[in-house]
């Protein structure tokens, strides 16, 4: 059994860089293949061992919702139907009684105020935060990994990459004291700085496991980078005291926030499908031909 039994995912955002598309469907119902990107942070997050699921949720996003919810019709219909492999792909959009929670933020305050909604569900224990945009592909999950070796540190610990220097302004980045392994140990992040700033190149993505210190942070927060209310200032604040921990998966991440990121997963994805992946190839290498014009 995981110590870490619930987990926090921010699901507010709009998908602005994917409309129209996200005009009338969240951006984490878009699918790579044949499953939306939130089902792929679910799966993940099973993996690890979470039995409590929190979704930081906004209006207009019930398919969400919906799409975690039974379907007593279309399961009749695909039973009589004698469809048993489309039966057996709706068992993983289902949650156990009781555990999915829906919060709603009613403002876009940042990442540190969409986790501090979760804090009367979360209580004092240590828990997971999984943004959806991230999907990180390998034979062990990323949060299992974390998880794993969170159980001998504890703290917060944070998901590394290690990126070109010149992509460091895209992302939180670590502030290196030690390195051990895949653990590094950090006196601090530092959001989005500079190349010439930068403190290290190990870029902070997705994942999170927090200890439950963090709400006393996130309660006396105030506007950070942009304005808004960073996750990354809180955790900050407890380097002396709880500890930050970053810990370098094995695994290939894709950045599905944007547009690029989505179509090399989708590629990615399918190309890894038995079923899949030889009429994949061949179109992906008769598309590279040059096109000939018919007269």
């Amino acid at each position: 059994m995981s110590h870490i039994r619930k987990a926090v995912f921010p699901v507010a955002g709009m998908g602005t860089r994917f409309l129209p598309a996200t005009k009338s469907i969240p951006k984490e119902m878009l699918t790579l293949v044949d499953r939306p990107l939130i089902q792929y942070a679910v799966d993940e997050a099973r993996e690890a061992g979470i039995e409590e699921f929190i979704f930081v949720s906004a209006a207009g996003k019930g398919a969400l919702e919906d799409y975690f919810d039974t379907a007593a019709a279309l399961e009749t219909r695909l039973a009589a139907a004698g469809k048993v492999d489309a039966l057996a792909a709706l068992e993983r959009t289902q949650m156990p009684e009781g555990a999915l929670t829906i919060l709603r933020q009613a403002q876009p305050l940042g990442l540190g105020h969409a986790v501090r909604q979760a804090k009367k569900l979360i209580g004092d224990e240590a828990f997971a935060v999984i943004l959806p945009d991230d999907v990180i592909k390998g034979e062990t999950g990323a949060l299992a990994q974390m998880v794993a070796a969170h159980r001998d540190i504890g703290g917060h610990m944070v998901a590394a990459l290690d990126v070109p220097l010149s992509e460091v302004s895209k992302y939180g980045v670590l502030d290196v004291s030690s390195e051990h392994g895949r653990v590094t140990t950090a006196r601090g992040m530092v959001e989005k700085p500079r190349a010439d700033l930068a403190p290290s190149t190990k870029a902070v993505i997705g994942r999170y496991i927090l200890d439950g210190a963090i709400f006393d942070r996130l309660d006396n927060l105030r506007p950070g980078a942009g304005g808004e209310l960073q996750l990354t200032d809180a955790i900050n604040a407890d380097v002396g005291t709880v500890g930050v921990h970053g810990f370098t998966f094995e695994g290939q991440r894709f950045d599905c926030g944007s547009v690029q990121g989505y179509v090399q997963a989708t590629a990615a994805f399918a190309m890894d499908r038995a079923d899949l992946q030889d009429d994949y190839s061949t179109f992906l290498n008769e598309t590279r031909r040059p096109l000939r014009l018919v007269a």
